[in-house]
């Protein structure tokens, strides 16, 4: 039930990221959606731990979650931005 949850938390996470950001709004899809969310939680937890926000064996919330998938479109943006013609 556990990765049930992460994957619904995931997929919220990404839908929501993809609305704040602006840009062409890339990776589409269910699947890129919800690993975009999973991403940033992971990136979030990263940082917010790396920081002293979280101890070790916290992770972070919804919010972390969307600020993380922001920071994690953004970063795609660029380095897709980068390559383009």
């Amino acid at each position: 039930m556990g990765i049930l949850w992460i994957i619904m938390i995931g997929f919220v996470a990404g839908i929501v990221a993809r609305l704040l950001s602006a840009g062409p709004n890339r990776p589409a899809g269910f699947l890129l959606t919800t690993a975009l969310g999973i991403a940033g939680a992971f990136l979030a937890t990263f940082i917010g731990q790396a920081v002293g926000w979280y101890r070790l064996d916290q992770g972070a919330g919804f919010i972390g979650a969307i600020v993380g998938a922001v920071l994690v479109l953004f970063i795609w943006n660029r380095v897709a931005a980068s390559r383009a013609p």
